[in-house]
């Protein structure tokens, strides 16, 4: 249900955020990692299956709510201790987070939460913001400018994943033929649609990552 390779590229900002300057707080790295994969990982998924089933699994409706209370409740917790160690400013970006995990999955306040804009901000952008914020206590041009990179390498993946889904949950056949400008032909399926699309989500979902541990490896070593 957590679907890894996306996952793992929502971490990647996070780590991206807070490596963009030194010193970098290892405690404080691992801590931002785990409310972000608490919140957005395990909390703000099982809500989306609950509300609408769009991964159409058969988990029981309790184990849904249960694991989203007990997810979202960590990362509480965990955003609850670094209001004692980062300060009192923090606070906002637990109310942000806490807002749009809920607000966005379960479509609250009329579904003005539930759009592209929202999502590709809050899963790009906001963890590049918060991670950079946990360690240096500030925002930076630098910061704002690496959260605008986030934002946009989310709306790549909600550009590709979009259609992609569609094809993959909803189209049970394509019937048709490409015509070249030479005359010749070939015939087009789901399949041949499809492989772009999914290459090139493999291909950011691999991207991310890698920076992120480029950056990682430029904090904690001399390599």
């Amino acid at each position: 249900m957590l679907h890894p390779p996306y996952t793992l590229l929502h971490l990647s900002l996070v780590t991206i955020g807070a490596c963009l300057k030194g010193p970098v707080s290892l405690g404080r790295l691992l801590a931002t990692l785990a409310a972000f994969f608490l919140a957005v990982g395990v909390g703000a998924h099982s809500l989306d299956e609950l509300h609408g089933r769009p991964l159409r699994t058969s988990l029981p409706r309790w184990q849904l709510i249960g694991a989203a209370t007990a997810a979202l409740s960590g990362a509480l917790a965990l955003g609850v201790v670094g209001l004692y160690v980062v300060g009192g400013w923090f606070l906002a970006f637990i109310l942000v987070g806490l807002t749009v995990a809920v607000g966005y999955n379960l479509e609250l306040f009329g579904g003005r939460l539930h759009t592209r804009a929202v999502v590709v901000l809050s899963w790009g952008g906001f963890p590049i913001l918060t991670a950079y914020y946990a360690q240096h206590r500030t925002i930076s041009v630098a910061a704002v400018l690496a959260a605008g990179f986030g934002t946009l390498m989310t709306l790549a993946q909600q550009q590709l994943s979009t259609p992609a889904r569609e094809l993959r949950r909803r189209v049970v056949e394509v019937r048709g033929v490409a015509v070249r400008a030479d005359g010749s032909t070939s015939v087009l399926d789901k399949d041949l649609l499809l492989a772009p699309l999914e290459a090139t989500l493999r291909t950011l979902c691999r991207a991310g990552p890698l920076l992120a541990f480029a950056m990682v490896v430029a904090r904690f070593t001399h390599f």
